[in-house]
């Protein structure tokens, strides 16, 4: 376990987990309070593993979490964490996807199951699932999943566990609410805190004040000054939001909007765009932005100033995670200074105030810095098609004559992959592959869909560019 956590970088504890891991490891009940990105994930893993038994094939461990993007995300964190045991499997279980091929891998045993409240209860209803061997059971951002109405499903799913059990919750705010909504859940429970304020020297902050009706054009303003290779800006509202990203994108920005009552694909779609670079601007409620994790997040902007304190600190550590330094810009209308205020009061710090860069509008001319470096290729193929990573890569490299570098981050899913490629040579790769690898030179697909030589074998295929 030591030899992997180094090969992983982990070479040094975080505060919450050198806080929360010794009473982990002694078996303890625990509610941790930490900010995101703080290294809770690997806390909550190794205590898992320490006491997993591989050879035993039940579920010993159950991760709930409130969305898909989190329990992915954990899931597969927990995989790298079991790299130093053999055949432990994780398996996920979420909404949005069907549900005969996660029956049939649990027909098969999991040691650790991860997955969202709706989908762990559907299993629990149709006897697919069997949690009476549950040794640790992690509710992970409980917060959040009290926030979006909850606590019935948690409550119906802790009763399917044994009451023998280590409970953990970890949470990034822990209002009384939850304290005693998880009392009936914990048996004298540790509590760890650990400090929820940033860094100032690893994020820096920056209020603008703005009028109501101007507070588009200032984020534009912003985007132009600063470069970020890629924010997160977070709207109130869904209507906000879809009115944002479009007059971003009048303007040359690479922008999306994400909002809460979209469809699972549509939400999978924006999210790998926003990861791999295609998309610059992410425009996102705050339920919809829960559990994201952007490594290379350049800059937050909070188009609108939140009125929970909590909620702007969650919001800011976005940016500046793990070791890294970020950038979070708040624009704050006359009415809203009083939410400031508390925001001061809560970092016990005063707010530093900017004025606005001006909003320069030569868009033409800056055109190629307001685009996202990378456009995705999307291939209708999957998993069920046998694709690997490897295989994209290999016909990227090969027949369309791309570098390795000029091929970005990939994504396989069950019916469809998507491949970030460096704008400047897509169309030209795009046309190798539509030519079963003869270089076409840089026809332009316009969006439309073509057929690909992808090992052998031809393959639909269309770009998104943003």
């Amino acid at each position: 376990m030591l030899s992997n956590l180094d090969q992983l970088g982990y070479h040094q504890m975080t505060d919450i987990q050198a806080h929360s891991l010794p009473l982990i490891l002694e078996r303890r009940d625990v509610i941790a309070q930490a900010k995101t990105g703080s290294g809770k994930t690997a806390a909550f893993g190794i205590g898992i593993l320490h006491k997993l038994n591989p050879s035993y094939f039940a579920i010993q461990a159950l991760v709930l979490c409130p969305t898909r993007e989190l329990a992915d995300q954990v899931s597969n964190e927990l995989r790298r964490l079991a790299r130093c045991a053999d055949n432990i499997k994780v398996l996920t279980l979420c909404g949005g996807t069907p549900m005969r091929p996660q029956i049939a891998s649990l027909e098969h045993g999991a040691h650790i199951v991860v997955g969202t409240l709706g989908r762990i209860r559907d299993h629990i209803g149709r006897a697919s699932i069997d949690l009476s061997k549950v040794q640790t059971l992690v509710l992970d951002e409980a917060d959040r999943m009290t926030d979006m109405g909850f606590y019935e499903e948690i409550s119906g799913i802790v009763s399917a566990c044994p009451a023998r059990r280590q409970t953990l919750m970890f949470s990034a705010t822990y209002p009384d609410d939850i304290r005693k909504a998880s009392a009936e859940f914990l048996r004298q429970p540790a509590e760890v805190k650990v400090e929820s304020r940033h860094d100032a020297l690893q994020i820096e902050q920056r209020f603008y004040e703005v009028g109501y009706e101007q507070r588009n054009a200032a984020v534009a303003a912003l985007l132009s000054h600063y470069k970020p290779v890629s924010t997160l800006a977070f709207c109130n509202t869904k209507i906000h939001c879809r009115e944002l990203a479009a007059e971003l994108r009048a303007q040359g920005f690479s922008a999306l909007a994400l909002y809460g009552e979209l469809e699972q694909r549509e939400r999978d779609e924006i999210l790998v765009l926003f990861a791999n670079q295609s998309c610059s601007v992410l425009v996102a409620t705050d339920v919809a932005a829960r559990g994201l994790d952007i490594q290379t997040l350049g800059a937050v902007i909070n188009v609108d100033v939140s009125k929970d304190t909590e909620v702007h600190i969650h919001r800011i550590g976005r940016t500046g995670r793990g070791q890294g330094t970020g950038l979070a810009l708040t624009l704050c209308a006359p009415n809203e200074k009083k939410w400031v205020k508390l925001i001061e009061q809560y970092q016990d710090a005063p707010a530093s105030w900017f004025e606005l860069p001006a909003l320069e509008m030569e868009a033409k001319k800056a055109q190629n810095e307001l685009r996202a470096p990378m456009v995705t290729l999307c291939i209708m193929g999957g998993k069920k098609d046998k694709l690997r990573p490897g295989d994209l890569l290999g016909a990227l490299t090969g027949d369309a004559g791309l570098s390795k570098e000029q091929v970005g981050k990939i994504n396989v899913f069950e019916f469809m992959s998507y491949v970030a490629l460096d704008r400047r040579v897509a169309k030209r790769a795009f046309s190798s592959l539509a030519n079963g690898g003869k270089n076409a030179g840089n026809r332009d697909p316009g969006g439309e869909e073509s057929s690909g030589n992808i090992k052998g074998r031809s393959f639909k295929m269309r770009f998104i560019d943003v």
